[in-house]
This record gives structure tokens, sequence and C-alpha cells, in this order.
């Protein structure tokens, strides 16, 4: 991995479909959000359902509905779920832009910032090696975004010799995935959200 300059990057386009209506989400600062779900194509046809959250006010310059193709450009958030039900970390695609969604589906990202957990490198059952990072990326007003990330193959072993405090910058696409969690003795559906890692070098801190 060569080091390059580079800090502190969030940056991701999202194109694809809104599939159902944008409800209420939350209101911060005198500013009303509204949500709304987002699903993507693969180039291998599996899909990518991802959340949007986006200011009333934008909504109101460019509706959606279900149905609607947008394009999509924000950065990816991430906040503490502590209601006790779903997933604990959330991550959403914080819209500043949304547009028609005019062309292929596509889904890419670019991530700078700092590795705040042990990387964790495995191999799977039939030996595909894979290594799970957790990028810290700063904003501007000194809170972080915490970031699951996945590493596939060569690559994946290139990201298991780093140590944490590492700074990387990245592309990959965000992505979404359904697993089964046992619960109280009761299997539940839950979907994880993590960025799936196409290119990575370091960078300078």
């Amino acid at each position: 991995m060569d080091m390059q300059t580079g800090w502190n990057e969030n940056r991701a386009m999202l194109r694809g479909t809104v599939t159902a209506d944008p409800v209420w989400s939350h209101e911060t600062h005198g500013v009303v959000y509204e949500t709304f779900p987002l699903t993507v194509l693969r180039l291998s046809g599996s899909e990518d359902t991802i959340n949007v959250i986006a200011p009333k006010e934008l909504l109101e310059e460019y509706p959606v509905k279900a149905g609607t193709p947008v394009e999509v450009e924000g950065e990816v958030r991430s906040f503490n779920n502590k209601s006790g039900t779903g997933s604990k970390l959330v991550i959403t695609l914080h819209a500043k832009s949304i547009k028609p969604g005019e062309g292929p589906n596509e889904n890419r990202l670019t991530l700078a910032g700092v590795l705040c957990k042990p990387p964790v490198f495995r191999r799977t059952p039939l030996g595909r090696e894979i290594c799970d990072l957790m990028l810290a990326v700063n904003r501007k007003y000194g809170r972080a975004d915490y970031l699951p990330c996945i590493s596939w193959g060569a690559l994946a072993r290139c990201c298991g010799e780093l140590e944490v405090g590492d700074g990387v910058r990245l592309e990959g696409r965000l992505q979404s995935r359904a697993y089964t969690k046992l619960e109280n003795g009761q299997s539940r559906q839950r979907t994880a959200f993590e960025v799936s890692v196409m290119r990575l070098e370091g960078v300078e801190t």
C-alpha cells in the first residue's frame, strides 16, 4: 500500500430506485429530516438497500416517492442505537444532493480516516480470505463516524497487517447484508451495513 496524502474524506454517490415513500426521521437544531430506502443493483444482480436521510427542505426541492429513480450524493454516517432493538450501530447515507437517476445503477464511495480497532483477519470454511476493519472518519465539527469495512482476498491479507491508529484511504461500495441473530431464544432477521473495500492505501495522519 503506497502512502498518499489526504485525510478524513467521506464522499458517496448512489444511483438506484426509491423503494418506499419518505417518512419522518428526526429533528435537530430546527431542521426536520426524512428517511427513505434506496435500492441499488449490483452487477451480479444482487441488491443493496440503503437507508437515506435527507433534510425535508431538500426533498421539497426534489420530491421522491416509491419507484422514483434517483442519484444521491452525500456522506456515510453512523450512530449508536440505544433503543435495545435492531442493530447497535446504524449506518445511513446522509444526503447532500438528490437529482434524477439517469443511467445505470451505481454505488461508490471514498473514505479516509483512521483504524480504531485491530483488524480481524479470517478464512471462511471454503478458504476465502476476509478482513474486517473499523474506520473512524472525523466530521467537521468534532464528531466522528465509525464505519465497518470488509475486504477480500489479497487485499484482506494486506489489511490484516494494519494497526490501530493507521490512516487509510479507501474506495468501495456501501452494501447491505441480511443475517439471522438469536435473541431470547428466537431467531430474528437483521440487516448489517458495511463498506465493501475495492481499493485501499495508507495516508499520513
